[in-house]
């Protein structure tokens, strides 16, 4: 009788959210900036449900225009206030732009109060959205994409109905988005100027927490305490979980009011101290042909596509977070097993000259390592190139000394000019500098390794094109546009 309630419970809630979802649409809304990784996803999101949606954006090609025209979002290639359709319903705006540098948010100054209500910033816009719903934030400093992805594709498969927001094109999404018809919704959110203040989440998956954002955070504390506050905000009947591991993680959970689930990762089990302190521990780690495979405490063997020890950690954190929303064990090993990531992360992009490209996101010294460890792992008998395009000038600046040491696992390192973000100031600090000083560590250390600074994307891949063979693998790694060494590549 009592599980009749329950589902007869669930059953309303789907139908009150249909309902819901039903009266959006037919409503409209315009996105300044809607290139941005975050405001095409939530732009693709609304398209899904029912919204007319438009944007404007500058006329630079990225990786963004494709997912903005398989969901038919009709897109302005130029700033003007002619491109505005003040009737929307809302006007979402990205924090790159303001008053001062672009047209459109001038014009909207001068409009009256109830546009100026309904025109707020991405991270606010989303926040609403996402507090309507059982809200789940996937956040912390790295990982984020691809714990949201796969937690959004397991349940997926599961016919569950998620709706899932994640910051990367996922191939097996057919975009950056899912709808359901479930109230669960899954975000992929940016701790970046604070904009978490916007979320009241019902569940968290903390993956990391390690400085960065220098621009805006003044030191790690200053980092620390956006995610302190955050965690407290989770609802009293909701969860959180966390990487185990993550000393910084560990301080966020003591400011937690609700339920705290641990995972963590070791190389042997018999050596290992946290088996008694976290709920999912990974342990005999191993490459089996496409696969990683890896233990979890009782629960038995697990296989995942995607390698390297950060990626366990990735599957450990949607596993603990299945379980916890009500998965059954032999579901979670089923459907982990058939996904295949996102773009921008490890993708392989093809081949040149009989090399394999493969394109990845890392743009922190630690996603660096993590990055050239998976590889090194996986193509032990290959030459291992790096082409890294370090972004923005204050992250190389404050991070240079962890910059310098994060790329033993290479055998060449090729670094372009530094990519600038228009919000900081330009300068202070150049590719040059830090390949000098790579150059004297590795000569302290012993490592043999080719180093050289490269300043452009054309440069690179005209190296490229006279260098590579069967032999190399070459990682074009980057936040900017590295890509696009690979596209010059099959420029015939």
């Amino acid at each position: 009788m009592g599980n009749n309630k329950i589902d007869n419970m669930e059953k309303n809630k789907k139908e009150n959210k249909k309902e819901e979802d039903k009266n959006k649409k037919n409503k409209s809304a315009y996105f300044i900036g809607i290139k941005g990784v975050g405001m095409t996803m939530f732009a693709q999101f609304l398209k899904k449900k029912g919204w007319n949606v438009s944007g404007s954006d500058i006329p630079e090609i990225f990786l963004t225009d494709k997912v903005l025209k398989d969901a038919k979002i009709k897109v302005f290639n130029k700033f003007s206030k002619d491109n505005i359709n003040f009737s929307s319903d809302l006007i979402v705006y990205s924090t790159a732009y303001n008053e001062e540098n672009n047209v459109e948010l001038k014009e909207l100054r001068k409009m009256g109060e109830k546009i100026k209500k309904k025109t707020m910033p991405y991270a606010k816009a989303l926040g609403r959205v996402f507090n309507e719903y059982k809200g789940i934030s996937v956040c912390g400093s790295h990982g984020n994409t691809t714990v949201s992805a796969f937690l959004g594709y397991v349940l997926k498969k599961a016919e569950m109905e998620p709706n899932v927001l994640v910051g990367s094109r996922v191939p097996q999404f057919k975009g950056s988005t899912l709808t359901g018809d479930s109230d669960i919704f899954i975000a992929e959110t940016d701790e970046y100027q604070n904009k978490l203040k916007y979320f009241k989440p019902y569940g968290v998956l903390l993956n990391n927490i390690d400085y960065d954002h220098p621009d805006f955070f003044k030191d790690e504390n200053d980092y620390i305490r956006v995610f302190k506050n955050f965690v407290q905000r989770i609802d009293k009947n909701g969860f959180l979980v966390l990487n185990g591991g993550d000393k910084n993680c560990l301080k966020v959970a003591k400011m937690c009011k609700s339920k705290v689930i641990k995972y963590n990762v070791v190389s042997d089990l018999k050596e290992a101290k946290d088996i008694e302190t976290v709920n999912y521990l990974a342990y005999d780690l191993e490459i089996k042909g496409d696969k990683q495979v890896f233990k979890v405490n009782n629960l038995g063997e697990f296989k995942i596509q995607l390698f390297g020890r950060h990626n366990v950690l990735n599957a450990l954190s949607v596993i603990a977070t299945s379980i916890e929303l009500g998965l059954e064990i032999e579901s979670i090993k089923k459907i982990i097993s058939s996904f295949k990531g996102t773009e921008r992360r490890l993708q392989k992009l093809g081949e040149y000259n009989k090399a394999l490209i493969i394109d990845d996101y890392a743009h922190h010294p630690t996603e660096i390592k993590a990055t050239l460890q998976a590889l090194s792992s996986v193509y032990k008998s290959k030459n291992i190139i790096t082409v890294f395009h370090p972004h923005t000038f204050s992250r190389t600046k404050a991070l240079f000394s962890d910059f310098v040491t994060s790329f033993s696992n290479t055998n060449e390192l090729i670094i372009l000019d530094i990519y600038g973000s228009a919000r900081e100031e330009q300068g202070g600090i150049s590719s040059l500098e830090l390949v000098e000083s790579i150059k004297e560590e590795n000569k302290k250390n012993k490592i043999k390794m080719k180093v050289r600074n490269i300043k452009t994307i054309s440069k690179v891949s005209l190296y490229l094109r006279k260098n590579i063979g069967e032999n190399d693998v070459v990682v074009l790694m980057g936040a900017g546009d590295v890509f696009r060494v690979y596209n010059k590549l099959s420029d015939k």
